[in-house]
């Protein structure tokens, strides 16, 4: 077994002079700078080291050149004013060394706008030519750091040589295979032999970037626009292969080096060139694959996309035969990544005891992989070493294990074997090192994500609808796609509000911004509309109602949503918007209608608001479709065409299969907001109940009127005598307890569904009758509640606008 030992930790500095003097005793390059700085990442175990220099004002420390993780996931940024208050300035004045670990960083200034201070930073005074710089080092180490390491750092110091830069010549040509990018305005200027390669003639490029990115495979897109956003471009040399689309046959691979030249204050340029990946294969280094590895974990949001990352940095550089790399929960190694993927490429015993898809082995079956992950060292055993059944079969020709540190423990490991014998060189054993310290801090970074992730999903499906109820004469369907772009709650919402007399009430919207505070209003307004909506108020006074106890909860957000209450008897609907989209109707014909209406401003911004309603008429087969901007607008288009495009994709759709339709309509939806859609046929109702309404005066007889009244509406309906008797009953005991215990008017409302007859009565008093649980033979009263309860089927009261409604349903035989 070989393994890095103690005399060889005590050896780091040494061997970081001799790679740091192979560097600079050659001739001098663009790549010499960059390449300097990457032996901070192999010998310090550094993730990110970074060159500031003086411009030519003086005043002004620009970032020159920078190795690792991206700057911005640290803070650090691309100049520093040379008499501020940073720590670059700082070593730059005093030429002395400045180390600072999470405390120090937590009470400087210039980290107090950088949500993140769990690292270490290191900014040492360089003088490898005529003008002072600073080298700047980050590691996430939890020690730091330590003695041997910063004797490296001096060593990478005093090996720096800034470039001068040398602006291009002003109308200079490029070079066939050259670009120039003008970050700000994306305008660029390429050579005809990339304009071959993208398939373009001179005359049909129009010079925007663009017009480029919009041939490329769209799975690439997210990495090649990180490299041309300028909130995410760093100073220095970058490197990425993508592919692009052929007119046939597959995609075409290239390969794009640039280069940030030096900061001066002037707009920031992409310079670099673009040519065919097959042909230059063979000029990566191993040091580039290091580059390469943590501009890819810089990338990778999720366990997976750091497991592929890795096996793609390491795999063919090493010409290794299979790699597995998996996260250490507790004892148990939970595999996230085998390549290859097949399970004939893999031991007989893996695939017995870990079963086909390998989830998850107990450490202490391998106890010389238990061994490697607590010591935590690098560990390779060439061919012919005597190792456990487990791990034996996976490198019989050689075997490597990686340990993946990140914040003071193991987050995980990585195994390479080899099936023939493998010489493993300096090279190797670098790269090797230098992976598992970036692959451990990555892998830690993308557990929490996906946690969060998990977490954010589990509290959006929680305040929104777990299923939409069943509706008379219409079906409904929603979906939700949250925002892919960060990991805050979002504020869309739909919900489907059934209301007594056959009506529902459809509400789409949307809280402005992306927080748990957003969320945390989206439940609180969600609620607050479907309580004011099942207390029986007009679609407005709902709205206004909402409105105003949002201006009471004195938040700094606003809400729009937009409010339809449906009548499924009549086909007919009014609707209320505030601030939000409009619906759109699809008519059975397959014309489509934007239902433009006047609409009130957002909730929470106006006290007294007017909302006005607008009438909508739905016929048989109309389908009603609500939406939330993130599905129709975009930086590409105003609003106006996304509604547009939103109701021509309504109006092609077959509407008997509605969820269909909505997974058509999600197709092109953009993941960087929140998306909701609610959609609902109108199907109209099969039968239509028999209703009769009678006023109840207060007089002597007013509970015999309402008996007569009911009898009479009865016989007309055809109820048999015995049902008839039963309702005049139920009819007696709750007018009378209305007119008893309450004042105002009082409504006595039939309804007959089927074989079901609803008998209701509605006053103004908001209090709920209770039954009582104990009656004396004394008593007077108290007893009407329970003959209702007794001959009903069912009975209850619901709340209605500034009062309640009691009512019983009666079950009729026959």
């Amino acid at each position: 077994m070989v393994s890095e030992g103690a005399t060889g930790r005590k050896t780091r500095a040494l061997r970081a002079e001799n790679a740091l003097t192979s560097l600079t005793d050659g001739p001098e390059s663009p790549e010499r700078l960059r390449r300097v700085l990457e032996q901070a990442l192999v010998f310090t175990g550094a993730t990110l080291a970074a060159v500031y220099r003086p411009g030519e004002d003086g005043d002004q420390l620009y970032l020159v050149e920078s190795a690792g993780v991206p700057r911005t996931v640290y803070g650090l940024r691309d100049s520093y004013a040379g008499s501020g208050d940073s720590p670059p300035a700082d070593a730059y004045r005093s030429g002395r060394p400045v180390f600072l670990g999470p405390e120090e960083l937590a009470g400087c200034a210039e980290s107090r706008r950088v949500a993140r201070r769990d690292f270490h930073l290191a900014v040492l005074p360089a003088h490898g030519d005529d003008s002072r710089a600073c080298l700047v080092a980050v590691s996430e180490d939890p020690h730091g750091f330590d003695d041997e390491d910063r004797k490296c750092l001096e060593l990478i110091a005093d090996a720096v040589v800034c470039p001068v830069p040398v602006p291009a010549p002003e109308g200079a040509e490029l070079g066939s295979n050259a670009f120039s990018l003008a970050v700000d305005t994306g305008r660029v200027e390429v050579g005809d032999a990339i304009l071959e390669l993208f398939g373009l003639s001179r005359a049909a490029f129009d010079g925007r970037i663009e017009t480029l990115l919009g041939l490329t495979v769209p799975e690439d897109l997210p990495s090649l626009m990180s490299l041309f956003e300028a909130g995410h471009l760093s100073v220095g040399d970058r490197e990425l292969e993508f592919r692009i689309l052929q007119p046939s046959g597959p995609p075409k691979w290239l390969r794009l080096r640039g280069r940030m030249p030096a900061g001066d204050g002037r707009p920031a340029r992409l310079v670099g060139t673009v040519a065919d990946a097959s042909t230059l294969r063979s000029d990566v280094t191993d040091v580039a694959r290091v580059q390469r590895l943590a501009a890819a974990l810089a990338m990778a949001g999720t366990v997976r996309d750091v497991s592929q990352a890795v096996v793609s940095a390491l795999r063919a550089p090493l010409r290794a035969d299979r790699i597995a790399l998996a996260e250490l929960e507790n004892d148990r190694l939970v595999v996230t990544v085998l390549d290859p993927p097949e399970p004939e490429s893999w031991p007989e015993l893996w695939r017995l005891e870990w079963r086909s898809e390998w989830p998850e082995a107990p450490v202490r079956a391998m106890p010389t992989l238990a061994t490697a992950l607590r010591e935590g060292r690098a560990q390779i055993w060439p061919a012919g070493t005597v190792l456990e059944p487990a791990l034996a079969e996976v490198g019989p020709g050689g075997l490597a294990v990686l340990p993946l540190p990140a914040a003071g423990r193991m987050a995980g490991a990585c195994l390479i074997g080899w099936d023939t014998p493998h010489h493993f060189d300096a090279d190797e054993r670098a790269l090797l090192t230098a992976s598992s310290g970036l692959a451990g801090q990555a892998l830690m970074r993308a557990h929490a994500l996906d946690a969060e992730h998990e977490l954010v999903g589990m509290l959006q499906r929680q305040l929104l609808p777990r299923r939409l109820p069943h509706l008379p004469g219409a079906v409904a369907v929603a979906r939700y796609l949250p925002s892919t772009a960060g990991l805050e709650l979002g504020g869309d919402w739909y919900d489907v509000i059934p209301l007594p007399d056959n009506h529902v009430a459809l509400v789409i919207g949307d809280v402005q911004g992306h927080s748990a505070a957003a969320a945390t209003l989206m439940g609180q307004m969600r609620t607050a509309l479907r309580a004011y909506s099942v207390e029986g108020h007009p679609p407005d006074v709902v709205v206004a109602h909402a409105n105003r106890l949002l201006m009471d909860l004195e938040t700094d957000l606003f809400v729009t949503c937009t409010y339809v209450d449906l009548d499924m008897e009549e086909g007919t609907a009014w609707c209320v918007r505030a601030g939000h989209l409009p619906p759109v109707l699809r008519h059975p014909d397959g014309s489509t209608e934007i239902a433009e209406s006047d609409g009130g401003p957002p909730l929470g911004v106006v006290a007294q608001a007017d909302f006005p309603m607008t009438p909508l008429r739905l016929r048989p087969g109309t389908v009603v479709a609500l939406t939330t901007d993130g599905l129709v607008e975009s930086t590409e288009a105003d609003i106006d065409v996304g509604m547009d495009r939103f109701a021509h994709g309504l109006g092609v759709s077959d509407p008997g299969h509605l969820g269909l339709v909505a997974d058509v309509l999600l197709g092109g939806a953009r993941r960087s907001d929140d998306v909701a859609l609610l959609l609902l046929r109108y199907d109209g109702m099969a039968t239509h109940p028999l209703r009769e309404t009678w006023t109840v005066w207060r007089v002597p007889e007013a509970a015999r009127h309402a008996r007569r009244f009911t009898r009479r509406t009865l016989r007309v309906w055809g109820v048999p005598e015995d049902a008839m008797d039963t309702a005049l009953l139920v009819v007696s005991e709750l007018v009378t307890n209305a007119l008893v215990h309450t004042g105002g008017q009082v409504r006595l409302d039939l309804t007959l569904i089927g074989r079901r007859l609803r008998v209701s009565v509605a006053d103004t008093s908001p209090r709920t009758p209770v039954k009582p649980t104990n009656i004396g033979w004394e008593a007077t009263g108290g007893r009407g509640i329970l003959l209702v309860e007794a001959v009903s089927a069912v009975w209850g009261s619901v709340p209605v606008s500034g009062g309640k409604q009691v009512w019983s349903e009666i079950a009729l035989d026959g």
